[in-house]
């Protein structure tokens, strides 16, 4: 088997599904890259236990076909070194001894059977499609993939949850203290379903997706996912189990209500945040009429920090507090330069929403507050 292939195209398109593999593998052969030779087209494929991403990359002066499995640091490590320049891969199909050659030098090496490589789960006959644009699918992901939770006593939270209808999608995240809710009009399921797609995937697809153009076609079952793009193929199995009702926890009555300049906020924040107590990282917003006062203090190193940002307020006057990295994380993720924050009490959630929407999609942000001493 023999081909000849780009250093660059070759190492970008290993690199992007590289991040796949785990630094320790109960399969040693899950260490490796699965390349496939058929024709001029050479199948890359990389997988850790639960997901799985493949690619193609078109080669020159191809001979024979067949597959072997490589470690991924044999080909990774000494490409990142070299510069662009054809590589010319001579595979022996009997010892599957590797020589790659470039312009001044070779290295060698033996690689595994393709064969012993795990194959993709099968999906089941009842399985459903959902078709949305790459862009969609990219925002839903990006706004809500920083809000899944790492629980391992509660699992359906380390994922994203994606309820479907007939008219839209909706994607939820949350880890109990925070909460993201985007729903968009621009993709659609034939009826009602939902699956919770993993953070390891949906964080591979935030890389993958801005690179995408065109529709992404998502074929799943109760367990599994095939993800077609046009340039990468993935299949991950899902999180397994029951999404808590999440419109249930979203307070719906809340008569205070303050618009104020995104950025004011969250610059703010992250000066006054320093002063705060490292174990509790609580900040304190004072509301009243025509200003907010963000504060924070340690009490044990005596240091605290104010600072007053002008504000539309209307409601009764109140303090309220939060968690300085949620409520900063919330705002580093909300696209608008506006945002309104609509409190009922200082014990009840509050919501954080975008002033500005974007076309055919709504946001909702919900912050659970924390409690204030005086």
């Amino acid at each position: 088997m023999k081909f000849v292939v780009s250093s660059a195209t070759l190492l970008n398109h290993l690199q992007a599904i590289g991040r796949v593999i785990n630094s320790k593998n109960t399969l040693p052969i899950l260490d490796c890259f699965l390349l496939d030779l058929k024709n001029n087209m050479l199948s890359l494929t990389a997988a850790d236990s639960e997901t799985r991403l493949e690619t193609l990359v078109e080669v020159g002066g191809a001979e024979g076909e067949g597959s072997l499995a490589i470690n991924a640091k044999n080909l990774l490590d000494p490409l990142r070194e070299l510069p662009d320049q054809p590589l010319t891969f001579d595979i022996n199909d009997e010892t599957l001894e590797v020589f790659i050659y470039y312009h001044n030098g070779k290295y060698n090496f033996v690689g595994l059977k393709g064969d012993e490589y795990p194959e993709p789960k099968v999906l089941k006959d009842s399985a459903l499609k959902l078709t949305m644009d790459a862009e969609t699918l990219f925002s839903g992901i990006n706004r809500t993939v920083f809000a899944t939770a790492d629980d391992e006593l509660r699992p359906v939270m380390n994922g994203i949850y994606f309820d479907i209808t007939a008219d839209d999608v909706t994607f939820v995240a949350s880890d109990g203290h925070k909460l993201v809710r985007v729903t968009t009009t621009e993709a659609k399921g034939d009826g009602r379903s939902s699956f919770i797609l993993p953070k390891k995937p949906a964080n591979l697809l935030k890389l993958l997706l801005p690179k995408e153009s065109g529709t992404v076609d998502i074929t799943f079952d109760e367990n599994n996912a095939y993800i077609n793009m046009s340039s990468y193929k993935m299949v991950c199995r899902f999180v397994e189990g029951r999404y808590p009702n999440y419109n249930s926890v979203i307070p719906q009555n809340n008569p205070n209500t303050l618009t104020l300049d995104r950025l004011a906020l969250l610059n703010a924040l992250k000066r006054v945040a320093v002063f705060s107590n490292p174990a509790s990282s609580l900040v304190k917003l004072q509301l009243s009429e025509e200003k907010i006062v963000v504060s924070a203090q340690d009490i044990d190193f005596l240091t605290a920090a104010e600072e007053m940002i002008p504000c539309n307020y209307e409601g009764n006057v109140m303090n309220i507090g939060f968690k300085a990295a949620f409520l900063i994380d919330i705002l580093n993720n909300i696209p608008s330069p506006d945002v309104r924050i609509e409190l009922s009490d200082p014990s009840r959630a509050g919501l954080i929403l975008p002033v500005e929407k974007e076309e055919n999609e709504d946001m909702l942000t919900l912050l659970m507050p924390m409690m204030l001493n005086d």
